[in-house]
């Protein structure tokens, strides 16, 4: 057990930036393809007032980027799209996603498939250590202090 202050821990950040359900929805939409804050609203059914404040944490923490566009005759408006740091999700998404798959799907199994577009197998995720060993468990990681740790006083 590592006997280090965790008010610096890296799953709390990122669960004070991702933590909510609406927010992993509007991520979905937008690994989906869905750019628009129309769309995006009717696809996840959340409130305009919810998915506007989502939207606008997502673009303050870098995650999602405003692109204007304006269709003919129409006011010119904002559509949204992934940055890198957004890209980046994708695996913890893809996690959420697998986990759900196997605890939460219901009789009939997912609703989505994940396929490699080039070749069209399942797609999955795989943790590797920098040797390229592949881990089947968590009861074969140790975390160790990193450059960040402080000890409890």
């Amino acid at each position: 057990m590592l006997d280090y202050d965790t008010a610096n821990c890296a799953i709390g950040a990122a669960v004070g930036i991702l933590g909510e359900r609406p927010t992993f929805l509007v991520l979905r939409e937008a690994f989906n393809g869905v750019r628009r804050f129309d769309d995006m609203q009717r696809r996840t059914g959340m409130p305009r007032q919810v998915l506007s404040q989502r939207l606008a944490r997502l673009v303050a923490e870098g995650l999602l980027r405003k692109v204007r566009y304006q269709e003919s005759g129409q006011r010119s408006r904002d559509e949204y799209r992934l940055t890198d740091k957004g890209l980046d999700l994708y695996p913890v998404l893809v996690a959420l996603m697998e986990w759900g798959d196997r605890y939460a799907s219901g009789a009939d199994g997912p609703p989505v498939l994940l396929r490699h577009r080039d070749c069209g197998e399942p797609v999955r995720l795989q943790l590797t250590c920098a040797a390229g060993h592949v881990l089947e468990s968590a009861r074969e990681v140790t975390p160790v202090p990193g450059p960040a740790a402080r000890k409890i006083a």
